[in-house]
């Protein structure tokens, strides 16, 4: 009996020890949460947790954001400037809303003003979620030309100062990128080291896949379906931001209006690109620079994102052509 205990025990020792070897080397199945949010779907895919408290978490931070950042909501410190008492010079918001302002000012003044923060008086007058959108009164825009301009704004701490009373703020083309950077930190600090955070479009990874493979983050064909892929890129730790005249746009008497627009004129951009897809690694800057180097055009553009370190860029032109800045086809594969 004594024998035959001590047989018992030690397969019991080597059926723990194999299930604990079981239990440790288990494929964890990826978690995802989605919610409308920034006016797109916002989703976070978690690849080495299964804790889906951290997901909720993940929400929840990114609808404080977009509490803080966005134009439209009331009481959002964004709303506050733009409806601003006449005369105010100076206005206090929160810290977060004044480090993405000074981002934007350093895009816009980096571009010349082909990028502007301040071009809330033209893009207010654009709805491209309208049932039936309308192009703007010329003269409107004109109007709203005249108020955009960057060099009247700046920042001195927590305070925005205004130069001048028309001076409106959209951060629509760069705050995606800040809150996604946002997201990755508060995942980091709850030991998430392999997630994607898919802010409609802005793609950022955390980390590489379980097996320390690169998650292949498809490059989407111009005008076709969402599945519809012209190449794919390999991303490990990094952001890919695109830009597209294919995103947010409508159709009028043949000619297609989009939401990236030219802070000199009022309309959208034509200038032969389809589409612009940043790779970095701050989503912030991926955001910013798509519609900067969008804004530019494919050959300065170009000029501008190969004298920056860590910045890969993936141009789509009319004709449907790839064209990539040095060292962006180490992560990219197009597809036939």
């Amino acid at each position: 009996m004594k024998k035959f205990a001590l047989a018992a025990a030690a397969v019991c020792a080597a059926l723990t020890v194999c299930l604990t070897g079981c239990k440790e080397n288990r494929q964890i199945e990826p978690i995802s949460q989605s919610a409308f949010l920034l006016n797109t779907f916002v989703t976070v895919t978690l690849y080495d947790s299964e804790d889906q408290d951290i997901l909720t978490g993940c929400l929840k931070l990114c609808g404080e954001y977009e509490n803080m950042l966005s134009r439209t909501i009331e009481g959002s410190d964004i709303y506050r400037l733009n409806h601003r008492e006449p005369g105010t010079k100076a206005m206090e918001v929160q810290e977060e809303t004044a480090e993405l302002i000074e981002k934007g000012l350093y895009y816009s003044k980096l571009s010349e003003g082909a990028f502007d923060i301040t071009i809330e008086p033209l893009s207010s007058q654009w709805d491209f979620t309208a049932e039936n959108p309308q192009v703007p009164d010329e003269r409107s825009l004109e109007e709203g030309v005249r108020k955009v301009d960057y060099r009247q704004l700046h920042v001195e701490g927590n305070q925005v100062i205004f130069q001048s009373d028309d001076t409106r703020i959209d951060l629509g083309a760069i705050a995606k990128g800040y809150i996604a950077d946002r997201l990755k930190d508060y995942l980091l600090e709850e030991n998430v080291k392999s997630a994607v955070i898919n802010l409609g479009g802005n793609v950022l990874c955390v980390g590489e896949k379980p097996d320390g493979q690169p998650f292949r983050i498809g490059l989407r064909k111009p005008f076709e379906g969402q599945d519809q892929v012209i190449g794919v890129l390999d991303i490990s730790d990094r952001s890919m931001v695109t830009s597209g005249v294919y995103e947010r746009h409508f159709v009028k008497n043949g000619v297609n209006y989009h939401h990236i627009l030219d802070p000199k004129t009022g309309y959208p951009y034509n200038n032969g690109l389809t589409s612009v897809t940043i790779v970095s690694e701050q989503s912030v800057d991926g955001d910013g620079l798509s519609t900067v180097c969008f804004s530019l055009g494919l050959e300065k553009a170009l000029q501008l994102v190969e004298s920056l370190d860590q910045v890969y860029a993936v141009f789509i032109t009319e004709d449907g052509k790839i064209h990539t800045s040095k060292g962006a086809e180490q992560f990219l594969e197009e597809l036939p």
